[in-house]
């Protein structure tokens, strides 16, 4: 064989290799995403199943929050309440937390529910993210005014230092905590984004209550009253709520974030130690896809990977709190991606 000719097989050789390995890679790449594609369709088709006929899912705990949670994973996929596969359970979802709205705005009850501030919280993040796409004029006139009334409960429900907890601040005796006052941030801006008036104080006196709550190590403590050890969960939730508020520049952001790496970014089975593995990483998740791709694809593998791998044959997945709330934040999560919710779009 002559050098030319050398030189011209080894190139073809080359380009061969290099296509079976890119081929090898490809299918791969499809192989995997079909089983998340495919974890998704058993899991939402899991809460369509065991919701039930008035649009509530039989949980016993926190009923306001689990629907709200379980209408925004099943939005997710891209239905709305009068399009799509999941198109009735959605409405039937709204249409139960549109009734759970009482005068005083709280969406909830606080009879059955000694935590209501969770689901008023996330009930205002679904119901908004539902707004948008709503087609029927009666139901969309009746989020406006469920929406408008809520972002006035959760203002009066405010306290001195910023924050929410676990009730309003008058029933609380002024007590707040990190994961409520997050539920609350999040709520707010989905109102607003959808364009439900919010008071911009509301919003940046919330800023400053997460950021009189953090450490010198750049996490984020329990509460305004019981400052302690950072949280990596808390902090999670805080990037994520500052990140919806709009908030990217502040000089405690980036401490923020080099704090959550550190604690979560690995996906280790040391970060159950911290506890609420899917409440941390339903927020870290949100942190880590804003940062753009070259760091999110490498965790969004490890991490759809891992739940994937914890999915029961019959689409749930099973944890703390209850079954329709680790699943509803496992679908949520695996359903990023698609960039159909704007609260969590980049």
């Amino acid at each position: 064989m002559n050098p030319l000719d050398r030189r011209t097989w080894l190139k073809t050789a080359a380009a061969v290799t290099a296509a079976g390995v890119t081929s090898s890679s490809a299918l791969a790449d499809n192989d995997r995403k079909a089983r998340w594609n495919d974890a998704v369709e058993k899991g939402l088709n899991w809460l369509g199943r065991t919701q039930s006929s008035r649009g509530h899912w039989n949980t016993q705990v926190y009923p306001t929050a689990m629907a709200a949670l379980a209408g925004t994973a099943l939005i997710s996929s891209g239905s709305t309440t009068t399009q799509g596969p999941y198109a009735k359970a959605l409405a039937r979802a709204s249409d139960y937390l549109i009734s759970k709205s009482r005068d005083n705005g709280l969406i909830g009850d606080p009879q059955t529910d000694s935590r209501y501030t969770y689901g008023h919280g996330f009930s205002m993040l679904f119901l908004s993210q539902i707004l948008g796409e709503e087609g029927l004029l009666d139901r969309r006139e009746e989020l406006v005014d469920v929406l408008t009334k809520a972002v006035q409960f959760s203002g009066n429900a405010q306290t001195a230092a910023g924050g929410w907890g676990y009730v309003s601040a008058k029933e609380g005796n002024d007590f707040d905590e990190g994961s409520t006052t997050i539920t609350q941030v999040q709520g707010l801006r989905g109102c607003r984004n959808a364009g439900i008036p919010v008071s911009g104080k509301v919003i940046d006196s919330a800023k400053e209550y997460i950021y009189g709550c953090k450490n010198p190590d750049g996490g984020i403590s329990y509460s305004s009253r019981q400052k302690g050890s950072s949280r990596p969960a808390i902090t999670a939730a805080a990037l994520a709520a500052l990140y919806n508020a709009g908030d990217y520049d502040s000089e405690h952001v980036p401490e923020m974030l080099t704090y959550t790496k550190d604690a979560l970014h690995d996906i280790s089975d040391g970060t159950r130690a911290f506890g609420h593995w899917h409440y941390t990483y339903l927020y870290y998740s949100q942190v880590v896809y804003r940062q753009g791709d070259e760091l999110w694809k490498p965790f969004r593998d490890r991490i759809y990977d891992r739940i994937v791998s914890e999915q029961r044959p019959d689409g749930l997945w099973e944890g703390q709190i209850h079954p329709v709330y680790v699943t509803a934040c496992n679908l949520i999560m695996l359903q990023m991606d698609r960039g159909y919710l704007p609260i969590y779009q980049r």
